[in-house]
């Protein structure tokens, strides 16, 4: 089997020619002693003819710059601002912290700067060295390693795209990241379908958790993750790759935080979130001044402020970046707000679940959980929903070789997070004879799905040819009697499970046809893997893949229009990696 895609050779090249310029400079930022930035830089937002890039320190500095071209000529100045909502808690994982409580007692503040430069004038196809240096208040520079950028490419250019998802520090995510440099070099273009840690507000999940495998470590191959098989330890360090390649991502529910507290752990901060019409009508003592009130009511509800600062993304006139589309070579990607808090299916949990409210908090509405919150609309009429109808009547679309649409929730899967229906939760309220709240249940109909209903055909209409999603942490695609495809590539860390045949989901009890057991619960049969699939027991071909040992990634080749799935058994660390399916996008626009 070939391993190395013949792009492998270009970014040797590419990389070899970056060394011999720069290997001095290199060579200096690697063993220069004392502070180091927080990340490695990272490229967004490219345009004709510049791009965006980004890094992080834990000091605010006094200057802060990019120096780029043949010989590190030219240089662009950094605008600094300091995260809002970044801090660390009892259960972070960072410095001498490895068990809960050695080091935080409670959420605390942890300053973090963001700084970030626009690159002019360059050219299309044109790939420049960079670097990034940033001088600390007592006059230090500290810079990054050269590494290389280029502006938007044009169409036509051949591009290769990863195409994942959920990462969450997850254990196989740095083998996984590590095995797409290795097997296809470097990429052109990152897209991330939502759930990119778990907690955002917590800074080390992002940059320096101590387990080796923060976010921004595993996509700059600076992770230090030591990963045992069988009693074989083996290290993996992810890949270098948005140093090179713009990242585009989409909120999945792991980027929303809920209600702000300075006591309660992050982690339980995260999952209270409650919905915004609700909390304006309970909480007192709102500020009147316009800015001050929506600070106020996103604190008493949900946000994802974290997410939008570290990120600078397309934006739209109605969603800023939290929906948006975007242009890059052959390629119209549309990023959708598509996603909802996770609860527990568990009907005996002792917390707010996705079908009922803890049979203790039904006198006290500030505790109910209401169900799988939305936190953006998308149902037919609504303005993210409009916004999209426009986005796919567009010229950009409609004339682009190859539609893409990315967004989070999944709406066909054989994994569990597929179930309940995409829809807001109908509160079914039991009252005692004296009308005090007995118990509190929430229905799903499934005909109201709002993607399935609503997105989904608006979609096929307008010639969508691929969705990307996540959120169950499988592997496994489908294509809709209209001809478009839907593929799920989230088996990137660890798997929940793939539920067909004997097993079952777990949904309430009774024959509801809302909450389907096994299978896609909207009605299409998954495609079997079309070169090397994985053999159950009895030696047939599984259509997914779900393995909490195996790691799987997505590449589109704009070239041809193909989109290659491989897999890694991380059991065996000197094993090839397999291509198992493949599939080709149709190239003409409507």
């Amino acid at each position: 089997m070939q391993l190395f895609h013949p792009w492998t050779r270009r970014a040797i090249l590419v990389a070899v020619l970056l060394t011999v310029v720069c290997l001095s400079a290199m060579t200096q930022a690697q063993n220069a002693p004392g502070p180091q930035l927080l990340s490695d830089p990272f490229l967004q937002l490219p345009n004709t003819n510049s791009v965006r890039v980004v890094w992080f320190t834990e000091f605010a500095g006094s200057t802060h710059n990019v120096a780029y071209g043949p010989k590190l000529e030219q240089t662009a100045k950094a605008t600094t601002r300091q995260l809002s909502r970044s801090r660390e808690d009892q259960n972070s994982k960072v410095g001498e912290q490895n068990q809960s409580d050695q080091v935080y007692s409670q959420p605390v503040e942890r300053p973090v700067w963001r700084h970030e430069a626009e690159v002019t004038g360059l050219n299309s196809g044109v790939r420049l060295p960079y670097r990034v240096t940033s001088v600390r208040e007592d006059g230090q520079a500290v810079s990054s390693e050269v590494f290389s950028l280029s502006a938007q490419p044009k169409p036509s250019t051949p591009l290769k795209i990863l195409l994942t998802s959920d990462h969450q520090l997850m254990p196989l995510v740095p083998a996984n990241l590590q095995k797409v440099v290795e097997t296809v070099g470097q990429v052109d273009a990152v897209f991330l379908a939502g759930d990119l840690v778990n907690v955002p507000d917590r800074a080390s999940e992002w940059f320096d958790d101590n387990r080796g495998n923060a976010f921004f470590a595993n996509l700059q191959g600076r992770a230090q993750y030591e990963l045992t098989r069988d009693g074989v330890k083996t290290l993996y360090r992810g890949g270098a790759l948005i140093q090179h390649a713009p990242l585009f991502t989409a909120i999945g529910n792991h980027e929303v935080m809920g209600r702000f507290s300075t006591e309660k752990s992050l982690n339980l901060q995260f999952y209270d979130a409650f919905p915004r019409q609700i909390a304006a009508k309970i909480y007192p003592a709102a500020p009147q001044e316009p800015q001050a009130y929506q600070r106020w009511l996103k604190d008493h509800s949900f946000n994802t402020d974290s997410y939008e600062e570290l990120f600078s993304l397309p934006q739209s006139e109605t969603g800023n970046q939290r929906y948006y589309a975007v242009s890059f070579g052959d390629v119209r990607l549309v990023v959708l707000y598509a996603t909802t808090i996770w609860r527990t299916p568990d009907l005996h949990a002792n917390y707010a679940g996705r079908y009922q409210e803890r049979p203790q908090d039904v006198q006290q509405p500030q505790r109910w959980g209401y169900g799988h919150l939305i936190f953006e609309p998308i149902a037919k009429g609504s303005t993210q929903y409009n916004w999209l109808a426009q986005e796919l009547n567009s010229p950009e679309f409609q004339q682009a070789k190859y539609r893409l649409v990315m967004f989070h929730h999944p709406p066909h899967s054989l994994g569990d997070n597929v179930v309940p229906p995409y829809t807001d939760p109908v509160q079914q309220i039991e009252r005692e004879a004296n009308g005090s709240i007995k118990a509190i249940r929430y229905e799903y109909p499934r005909q109201a799905d709002y993607l399935i209903r609503d997105v989904v055909p608006l979609l096929e209409s307008a010639g969508a040819q691929l969705v990307l999603y996540g959120h169950t942490h499988i592997w496994n695609r489908f294509v809709s009697p209209a001809g478009l495809n839907f593929l799920e590539s989230s088996n990137v860390g660890n798997s929940y499970g793939a539920y067909v045949g004997a097993r079952k989901r777990p949904v309430p009890p009774g024959d509801s046809p809302n909450y389907v057991a096994t299978g896609d619960p909207n009605g299409l049969e998954p495609v079997v893997p079309t070169l090397a699939p994985l053999l159950d027991d009895e030696g047939q071909p599984l259509p997914y893949l779900s393995s909490n040992d195996i790691t799987a990634f997505s590449i589109l080749d704009t070239s041809t229009g193909t989109v290659s799935s491989y897999r890694f058994d991380t059991r065996k660390p000197d094993s090839e990696v397999v291509k198992f399916d493949e599939f080709k996008l149709s190239s003409s626009a409507q």
